[in-house]
């Protein structure tokens, strides 16, 4: 006999994004064992809706009421699940909190992800991002994850190569998109650690400190440190973190961009190309500390935007195009949103 769901409805989402835009959705539920997924697909009136899997709510703007059912994971446990010569392997459940996980393993004496240290957001929604900050990225400390597939109520095990990574992207954004749900996702986290302070704000912050040979939780510091000045707690005032991707551009259009902007702030990729710092295109333009409606531009860093106080959805995809359309008319670079618009 298929279980009963403790499924609400008309249950407001303002609490569970980061944003804290006011919107509904049609059906809620809590999820606090993968067994309440695969009930899902019996129940004739719930599969028929739309879905939406819902972590820390960090990565998404509400653009209105969502029609469907929100899936909210908040499974919990972390644990070593084998080691080798190489790595420590550690698995974490979807709904772990992000930063308490890594904080967790800086605490076993375990490094490799000091650098992602206080990013908002569940440990579910990392490899889907394929998170990264400080000159690391997920995809780089990742090992595998299990999910599960709405559709038939099957689970699977993707590796990294199954994951097709890129810059803030992975395969749960394209051909898996509204389909799977990550259920646990495992780390490989080096014993041969060493320290990534290439970026230049970390390096930095640990010269200021005397800190020459940092260990994991003096990087991990270092971060929080950082992160806490530049960007705004969610908890105060709405936001969804850094808004734009950096975007990447050939090195014939970024040698044209120095030519009429000898400050462009730019970084050399692997590849050949180059990485352009958002924020520093959005200073450029004015952008920083104005408002449209209640939307607005954080005063200490431009790539953030935020809700100053009852905006809508709307109001913050209106200000984003805003910021699109003059950036793109003075430097012709299309900026692209991190956030998963909903």
């Amino acid at each position: 006999m298929t279980p009963v769901l403790p499924i609400q409805y008309d249950f407001s989402l303002q609490r569970l994004n980061t944003f804290g835009i006011d919107a509904k959705a049609k059906a809620y539920l809590r999820v606090t064992s993968a067994d309440m997924l695969s009930h899902i697909k019996h129940d004739a009136f719930l599969a028929r809706l739309p879905r939406l899997v819902l972590g820390g709510g960090s990565n998404l703007l509400l653009t209105g009421d969502f029609p469907g059912l929100v899936l909210h994971m908040c499974t919990t446990g972390v644990e070593v699940v084998r080691e080798d010569d190489n790595a420590v392997y550690v698995k974490a459940a979807a709904g772990e909190n992000w930063h308490q996980f890594v904080r967790w393993t800086l605490q076993q004496g375990f490094g490799g992800l000091e650098n992602l240290s206080l990013i908002p957001g569940n440990v579910g929604a990392s490899p889907i991002q394929n998170i990264g900050a400080y000159g690391i990225e997920l995809q780089e400390r990742f090992h595998s994850l299990t999910a599960l597939d709405l559709d038939s109520g099957e689970t699977f095990v993707l590796d990294r190569p199954g994951c097709q990574f890129a810059y803030r992207d992975s395969v749960f954004k394209h051909a898996l998109r509204d389909r799977a749900v990550v259920l646990d996702v495992i780390f490989a986290l080096p014993k041969k650690w060493q320290a990534n302070i290439q970026y230049a704000d970390l390096g930095q912050e640990l010269s200021a400190r005397q800190i020459t040979a940092p260990t994991p939780q003096q990087i991990s510091d270092a971060v929080i440190a950082i992160r806490t000045r530049k960007l705004p707690d969610p908890t105060i005032i709405g936001n969804a973190g850094s808004f734009f991707k950096n975007p990447v551009v050939s090195k014939a259009q970024r040698d044209a961009l120095i030519g009429r902007h000898p400050q462009l702030v730019n970084y050399t990729q692997a590849d050949g190309s180059y990485k352009l710092a958002a924020g520093w295109l959005i200073d450029q333009i004015g952008w920083k500390g104005k408002n449209l409606g209640a939307a607005g531009v954080y005063e200490k860093q431009a790539l953030v935007l935020v809700n100053r106080g009852g905006a809508t959805g709307q109001e913050i995809v209106e200000l984003a195009a805003a910021i699109q359309a003059d950036v793109l008319s003075r430097f012709g670079v299309m900026l692209e949103p991190e956030p998963v618009f909903i």
